[in-house]
């Protein structure tokens, strides 16, 4: 096995206890790589999932607020081969989606290693091989301390968009004096009773967190710094993604934009009065309609509308005892403030000198070909920025594309090992 590898590479791959997969090496035990471990199970096709977390989609089960539910109807969010129970509801709660994803992993016996972190991945052009090198986490390492390296043909990056939570450089935050929390710890608005909230961004967590500290009786300020695009969750009692799914299959994709800001205007109203611009119609922009730009209403607007939720602009900067001056040059006082930033990608962290992904984490190739990337056994799933349907697509792509490899080389084995056997019963 060592001479596979370059001897410059000889010290620390004999360091490390090394492990052949006679097949991917998923890296993210999400919904995407849960998706597209399904899918290769349903291929016959081996793999190892790597979760650096100690469970399965520990974004949903450890990041996301109480309240949360699926955004769109759940025949667009159901992984592949296997539908959400007929007794869930339209849009599934969390509880419901993280039960669901459960039995999803039972049910197609996915096992990740969890409490693993990937270090680096490499490809080496010498062995056409992939080496991803690993450490337990901190709660791994009461099981084990071994770094551990996977030596695997092909490399299915499943981290997704949301790895790492995005937080904002704003001058004077660390001296601000009051609670500051990220929106991923944020779970429940009772805690915030009474109290003034300045929630930091207004996609959809925003806007739901504002509403859900509403419900629970806190004085939720919004920043807007820019026009939002809010939709509304459904038109007639019909989910507007699924309209917009049925108009491009008659209209082309700019005049599908139009309607559905035109139907926006029609049952919303206007947004400029509020603070929340309407913006401008272009070109593509019902590719976000998928994504995260658009803001789906399910009841945050009517708070605003009757100032139980303030909008305000931008910030300038934090100054000490809980004040904000605006960038109007007004100033606020608020006891709390929550950062519905958003996350970002990790992959730049750990997958070494690869030419496929951007600086910011996202395959160069854009939605519907980042699914593989080159002809190095490299796959991306879960970057397409069109939620869970976008990443059961590319689940299937990738699987199928791994799978009729892996069969055609595991059929000409047998045949080569058949041969084998038939020459040396000839000898006899």
């Amino acid at each position: 096995m060592e001479n596979l590898f370059r001897s410059a590479d000889r010290e620390d791959f004999l360091a490390r206890r090394s492990v052949w997969v006679n097949g991917p090496v998923i890296v993210g035990a999400g919904p995407a790589g849960l998706a597209t471990a399904a899918c290769l199970r349903d291929q016959g096709v081996p793999f190892v999932v790597l979760e650096r977390a100690e469970c399965i989609a520990s974004l949903w089960q450890k990041h996301t607020y109480n309240r949360l539910k699926l955004h769109l109807p759940k025949q667009f969010c159901q992984l592949p081969k296997m539908p959400f129970p007929e007794d869930f509801p339209e849009y599934p709660t969390r509880c419901q989606f993280i039960d669901y994803l459960e039995s999803y992993a039972r049910r197609f016996e996915i096992n990740p290693n969890f409490n693993v972190c990937v270090q680096s991945a490499r490809y080496d052009e010498t062995s056409g091989l992939w080496r991803v090198c690993t450490a337990p986490t901190t709660a791994g390492l009461a099981r084990s301390s071994h770094e551990v390296e996977y030596i695997c043909r092909w490399l299915v990056v499943a981290t997704g968009e949301n790895a790492e939570r995005v937080v904002p450089d704003i001058e004077g935050l660390p001296g601000f004096g009051g609670e500051v929390i990220h929106a991923c710890y944020y779970k429940s608005g009772e805690m915030f009773a009474g109290k003034k909230v300045l929630v930091v961004g207004c996609g959809n967590s925003g806007m739901e967190v504002s509403l859900d500290l509403c419900n629970h009786n806190a004085l939720p300020f919004i920043v807007v710094r820019s026009s939002v695009h809010v939709l509304p969750r459904e038109v007639l009692g019909r989910s507007t993604f699924e309209l917009a799914i049925q108009m491009l299959k008659w209209f082309p994709l700019w005049l599908v934009d139009k309607i559905l800001l035109l139907l926006a205007w029609l049952v919303l109203g206007s947004m400029k009065r509020y603070g929340l611009t309407r913006p401008k119609i272009g070109p593509l922009e019902l590719k976000n309609v998928h994504g995260k730009t658009p803001v789906l209403d399910v009841g945050a607007l009517s708070k605003i509308r009757a100032g139980k939720i303030k909008v305000i602009p931008g910030i300038r900067r934090f100054t000490s005892g809980g004040l904000v001056e605006l960038v109007d040059g007004r100033m606020l006082e608020v006891d709390s403030v929550i950062l519905a930033t958003g996350y970002r990608s990790n992959v730049p962290s750990w997958l070494e000198e690869n030419e496929f992904f951007s600086k910011n984490g996202y395959p160069k190739t854009e939605f519907p070909n980042g699914w593989k990337l080159g002809d190095a056994g490299l796959y991306a799933v879960g970057f397409t920025k069109r939620g869970l349907s976008g990443a059961s697509s590319d689940a299937t792509r990738i699987a199928t594309d791994i799978g009729k490899v892996w069969k055609e080389e595991t059929k000409q084995k047998k045949r080569s090992t058949f041969a084998c056997h038939r020459r040396c019963i000839s000898q006899f």
